[in-house]
């Protein structure tokens, strides 16, 4: 036995975690939280809830970016994870074939019946470079087309496809690639003539903004790619697993059947990354076609047991509580009571979304005193406001929320799928408050919003 003991680690130097970041790894994390308040100390989590130091309770409308969609610490998710170690399988040995992988595939499967088979890495950014090597190989083309403000992942494949100019600035040279406008089908058609496509990759609701394809957009493209022998990827990474009250959201659909779909994310139960990439028989066949390339394309850790038990019990859970259909009813409700505030509110522009991925979108108002605040905060940096509105969510009412994106007016609510009407009505309750101080002759939010000015006049 070892002397190492994890609950005394945590109890003895935990308090030195702002520290030891600044101090060892990306040391401007730290500094943002600092300046935006969002320094908080969070002791345990349970479903939809973190619990402070004072035991004080936040609601999670953030959902680590859309990996906990049945919250944290499922029991179901966490008894698989204690069972599967305590089976103490002979995982990973690389040449042998274990039950768990090919249940997961086959479980997998049955959500997108027109797909045969399933790659498995360790995340989405990974179930897209996957998607984007099999594309190319199989249709013998390198270019990949995608949408402006598209993001897919920071790895250097799925970065080509990244429609934000501030992650690839400094990264070049990336893969040959053309971004295009979601929607624009004659500039799609136009690049699909010059014969060089491989595929086109397209998240059915953007995360960055949350803008979903516009109807009839992904059949059209599908139809306009195939005509051209060119393949549709559909980045299922954050829109899966019925966040968007469908189990994928390229389902809302009729008749749109992507070539290759990208998952991760929800998959994992929130405790092993894991990531997926599902395809037709036809291309897993191209790429391995060969004994000499049965390990063309691998994963070090991909398809490992705690990974494939955590999928297996996500599945079932889903299942079992009916979460696909949840998600759409809740996020109904929380759509429409949002969209409600938005004659009441000047300063609130949009509300938009499908399940539980919605996008709040803030604009310029039309009284003279807000629209003077307004272009301060503009002048300075676009997206302060959304910045201004996610602050005293946190501080005032403890809702951890986020902006969908730099310099966006834009919040993103991506919660647990597990919520419900409570959930809804505290968040409403909190957001309308924030409004209503947004809105007012003073306001502590308009203070902030100075001091965020002065900050982002400092870091020019």
């Amino acid at each position: 036995m070892t002397g190492f003991d994890l609950t005394a680690l945590l109890a003895e130097r935990g308090g030195e975690r702002y520290e030891l970041h600044a101090r060892h790894l990306n040391h401007q994390l730290p500094r943002m939280l600092h300046t935006i308040g969002f320094d908080k100390v969070y002791e345990r989590a349970q479903g939809a809830y973190f619990w402070d130091t004072d035991g004080q309770d936040y609601l999670d409308m953030l959902a680590g970016f859309g990996v906990m969609g049945l919250g944290r610490h499922h029991p179901v998710v966490r008894k698989a994870l204690h069972d599967v170690l305590d089976a103490e399988l002979p995982d990973l040995t690389r040449f042998d074939c274990q039950p768990l992988p090919g249940l997961l595939a086959e479980k997998l499967l049955t959500y997108a019946p027109h797909l045969d088979r399933v790659f498995f890495g360790n995340s989405g950014t990974e179930a897209v470079e996957t998607a984007l090597k099999f594309a190319r190989y199989a249709t013998g083309r390198g270019r990949i087309l995608y949408c402006t403000h598209a993001f897919h992942g920071l790895t250097t494949g799925s970065l080509s496809v990244n429609g934000e100019d501030g992650f690839r600035d400094g990264f070049a040279p990336l893969l040959p690639d053309t971004a295009l406008e979601m929607g624009d089908l004659d500039a799609l058609e136009r690049e699909l003539k010059r014969g060089d496509v491989a595929a086109f990759v397209v998240e059915p609701i953007q995360g960055k903004g949350v803008h979903p394809a516009p109807p009839g957009f992904l059949r059209a493209a599908q139809e306009l790619l195939h005509r051209h022998k060119a393949l549709l990827i559909a980045d299922e990474v954050q829109t899966g697993l019925g966040r968007t009250g469908d189990f994928f959201a390229y389902q809302h659909e009729d008749g749109v059947e992507p070539d290759l779909v990208c998952v991760a994310k929800a998959l994992s139960g929130g405790y092993v990354p894991v990531g997926a990439t599902l395809g037709k028989d036809w291309i897993f066949k191209k790429v391995y076609s060969s004994m000499d390339r049965v390990l063309v394309h691998s994963a070090s850790f991909g398809a490992n047991a705690q990974a494939m038990a955590a999928g297996l019990a996500v599945l079932s859970v889903m299942e079992d509580e009916q979460i696909v259909a949840g998600a759409r009813h809740t996020g109904e409700l929380l759509r429409s009571r949002l969209a409600a505030l938005v004659d009441k509110y000047e300063l609130l522009h949009d509300v938009r979304g499908r399940g539980l991925m919605i996008g709040i979108e803030f604009g310029r108002p039309t009284s003279l005193g807000l629209r003077g605040r307004w272009t301060m905060l503009q002048a300075a940096r676009k997206g302060l406001f959304a910045q201004m509105v996610v602050v005293p969510l946190l501080q005032r009412h403890r809702i951890l929320t986020q902006v969908s994106g730099d310099h966006l007016e834009v919040i993103k609510l991506i919660p647990p799928l597990i919520i419900g009407e409570r959930e809804v009505d505290r968040f409403v309750e909190a957001f309308t408050a924030v409004m209503d101080d947004a809105h007012g002759s003073g306001g502590l939010m308009w203070d902030f919003g100075r001091t965020l000015v002065k900050q982002a006049l400092q870091t020019r």
